[in-house]
């Protein structure tokens, strides 16, 4: 049974295929720019900004008060919650 390949046969003809396929990426391989100091600064920057305001949805408050009126309609179930907490 003959064995399947790429064609490929020897050292050379693989270097120079990869060659064709891959081109070569040029002065972008061996930039200087580092992306640290922008990022440095981008964070700088939003530090030095009025922290975000959290908001609340309203669902959280609904069931906020839902859980108050559990409370203040049915006492006993007071150790039943701190047990599941």
């Amino acid at each position: 049974m003959k064995k399947q390949g790429s064609g490929i046969r020897d050292q050379g003809s693989a270097e120079r295929v990869l060659r064709q396929a891959l081109p070569p990426v040029g002065d972008r391989a061996e930039s200087s720019e580092d992306l640290w100091p922008v990022m440095l600064s981008r964070m700088r920057a939003e530090a030095a900004t009025e922290p975000p305001r959290v908001s609340v949805p309203w669902f959280d408050w609904a069931l906020a008060a839902g859980l108050v009126a559990l409370v203040a309609l049915f006492p006993a179930s007071i150790p039943v919650l701190l047990y599941y907490l």
